[in-house]
């Protein structure tokens, strides 16, 4: 009954206010008329009338004028007090309801500056001018207890209210918090696909028309062999961007992206850089195991990226691949015996994001990385994996706990 009530009432605010303002006249006359009732000697009639109906036509403006509004109806249940009416909750009731209001529109200093105003004020009156004997209580302490009362109350209710909406923003920004550093996640994830699908295949078809132009003086028939197979290695490349790309888009068809690559695909990743005129030696220790999609791209990318690396900068044709698998994890080193030369000092040298990219990759995947020179020459690069995925540990110990 509560929620119609309040929905008529947003839908009728005027309405509303009228049937409120309404109720309260009654309720001050109600007052009115209980005082003259108990009274041996009442006060006159119409004059208290007056005053509550006078009360109770300024609370429309109670909202954008408060202070104001809270002096005449305060005036007013003192005028009522002097005629020798007792002040009773009844009677002071456009007072309360102003009280309220100035509680939640005006500043705290000012809010209850005025309550204790008005409660002085009353009390005073009720004792002064209000006809009762000797019982204080009804006269002076309860009219000022119900001021201080409405005060606290809706000094209450501001302070909650204020409390909810500080919530509800700093809900709002811990929501855009979340979604921007998702956004950054997935800016990052997909900036390591498109720098990995790019390096490797241009750094291939580089290797491998170079390769063609180094021998086809002296054998044109293998360099012909060798360019035949660079629209393989292109159109691989535009596949795997197509694949990548085609996860920025909302409305792309999944059967027209093309699986990630793992560990099952190693074999023609390796054919690709044998064509390329690198010959890679891989050894797989242990018993192997199978990977779930998100570490099987992992270690796919790792070694991608760190045979691209010795394709590019490393001055040797051979390389070595080593998976080792432990009932928890997978360590993989990939190594060359060639010494890499080191990026040229100054200015102009950029740092690649080669090695930055594996890093991110096995760290977001609950492993550790290194790389770096090896101390008898050539370059290695190290990882250790684990042999679930981080999302799916993570899963377990919540379902566990």
């Amino acid at each position: 009954m509560s929620t119609n009530l309040q929905r008529h009432a947003a839908r009728h605010p005027h309405a509303a206010e009228a049937g409120l303002l309404a109720l309260l006249l009654v309720v001050t006359v109600s007052g009115v008329l209980f005082t003259r009732s108990i009274t041996d000697s009442p006060a006159a009639l119409w004059p208290g009338i007056a005053l509550s109906v006078l009360a109770c036509t300024t609370l429309p403006w109670r909202r954008s004028h408060p202070l104001p509004v809270l002096v005449v109806t305060a005036v007013c249940a003192i005028a009522a007090g002097t005629l020798g009416y007792l002040l009773t909750p009844l009677l002071m009731s456009p007072l309360l309801v102003t009280q309220y209001s100035a509680s939640l529109r005006v500043s705290r200093r000012k809010a209850w500056n005025s309550a204790l105003a008005t409660a002085a004020a009353v009390a005073v009156t009720g004792m002064l001018f209000t006809d009762f004997g000797h019982q204080l209580i009804l006269t002076s302490i309860n009219p000022a207890a119900w001021v201080l009362l409405v005060a606290a109350f809706g000094s209450y209710v501001r302070v909650r209210r204020e409390y909810a909406a500080a919530r509800a923003e700093h809900t709002a920004q811990e929501r855009e918090q979340e979604a921007s550093r998702r956004v950054m996640q997935e800016r990052m994830r997909i900036a390591r696909e498109l720098h990995d699908v790019v390096a490797h295949h241009l750094a291939l078809a580089n290797a491998q028309a170079g390769t063609a132009a180094h021998i086809a003086p002296t054998n044109p028939h293998q360099a012909l062999e060798i360019v035949a197979r660079l629209p393989r290695t292109t159109a691989a490349a535009l596949r795997e961007l197509k694949a990548t790309v085609g996860l920025l888009r909302q409305d792309s068809d999944p059967d027209e992206v093309t699986p990630a690559p793992d560990l099952d695909q190693l074999p023609d990743l390796l054919a690709s850089y044998s064509a390329a005129g690198l010959h890679v030696d891989v050894t797989v220790q242990g018993e192997r195991q199978r990977l779930g999609s998100g570490l099987g791209l992992t270690a796919y990318r790792i070694i991608q990226e760190s045979l691209t690396n010795v394709t590019k900068h490393a001055a040797t044709r051979t390389a070595r691949v080593r998976l080792a698998y432990t009932p928890h994890h997978l360590t993989l080193t990939i190594t060359n015996d060639a010494p890499t030369p080191r990026p040229a000092a100054g200015p102009t040298a950029q740092r690649g994001f080669g090695l930055l990219g594996m890093r991110e990759r096995a760290l977001a995947a609950g492993g550790t990385f290194h790389a770096g020179p090896r101390p008898d020459g050539g370059f290695e690069v190290a990882c250790t994996l684990p042999l679930h995925d981080l999302g799916a540990r993570e899963n377990e110990s919540d379902s566990t706990s």
